[in-house]
């Protein structure tokens, strides 16, 4: 984009061509007295140092150098347009399954710590909109109050682990729930809840939730971390894996994606199912969204 922050000096290109006039009057007054003095090419070479190319010259050196002072003064800019404009702010509320399950290391380094780094990448982009956190497995616990406190997100983020809440499971229903009376009761927000979770052990009354949500204006959208193959869950102690997790007949116990589950629950309010990958966890189609 280009624009002129002075355009009114443009009215000084007008006086170019009075000053062609004059130039070229004087001139015609300068080789009219050289003939008054005799025969215009004998008087010629008698003042040679009287050029009219020189003259010529300078004058063109002078009309540029004018023409340059006007654009100047006229100050050429360039650049985009700023418009300034109103932004709403959404509501959005992330629950994050916290089970055992999600230690599995099907996404680097697991489905939790890859969730968490995603997160913490999505708080970055957030500009008034106010974001709350729930982590849930059997049960669903508030681990962060709606909030535009972006620091404040982030270092609760950081604390989250599969030691926070005692009863294991994945109970998608409660979180959901939980998530509906963390919001505010103003109707113009654009309200959203984000379910981060592998679907495993979900409760039956996860669809219902959903169901709930979107009568309420909410819109419930589901990201499915981990591989519909299915990995063991690992037993992690200082950082290290020291075995993987068996059921009461010494088998060991394999996690899957559910992904079957967590469409039909995205799908009761009109929300998206990404699945996760390791290159992109699937937030900022959500964002789009």
């Amino acid at each position: 984009m280009f624009r002129f922050e002075n355009d009114i000096f443009f009215y000084a290109f007008a006086a170019l061509p009075i000053m062609l006039v004059i130039f070229i009057w004087y001139l015609y007054s300068v080789k009219r007295r050289l003939k008054k003095l005799g025969e215009y090419e004998l008087v010629k070479l008698l003042v040679p140092d009287d050029s009219k190319s020189k003259k010529i010259t300078k004058f063109i050196i002078l009309m540029l150098a004018f023409s340059s002072l006007i654009l100047a003064v006229c100050n050429l800019q360039t650049g985009s347009k700023t418009q300034e404009v109103k932004r709403e702010g959404a509501d959005i509320i992330v629950c994050l399954d916290v089970s055992n399950s999600m230690l599995a290391q099907d996404l680097s380094p697991n489905r939790l710590e890859r969730a968490k780094f995603a997160l913490e990448k999505m708080i970055d982009k957030l500009e008034g909109d106010r974001l709350g956190i729930i982590v849930f497995a059997g049960e669903a616990y508030v681990q962060l109050p709606i909030t535009t406190d972006y620091s404040a997100a982030k270092l609760f983020l950081g604390s989250i682990n599969t030691q926070m809440v005692p009863t294991q499971g994945t109970n998608i229903g409660a979180a959901i729930r939980k998530a509906m009376e963390g919001f505010s009761k103003d109707l113009e927000k654009n309200k959203t809840i984000v379910v981060i979770t592998d679907g495993e052990n979900h409760e039956p009354e996860a669809v219902e939730a959903a169901e709930e949500a979107g009568k309420a204006g909410i819109l419930v959208n589901c990201i499915g971390v981990g591989s519909e193959t299915g990995v063991p869950i690992p037993i992690m102690e200082n950082g290290a894996v020291q075995g993987y997790r068996k059921d009461k007949d010494g088998n060991t116990v394999v996690t899957k994606l559910n992904r079957e589950v967590l469409q039909e629950i995205a799908g009761k309010t009109d929300g998206i199912f990404v699945q996760a990958t390791n290159a992109d966890i699937g937030l900022n189609a959500i964002l789009d969204k």
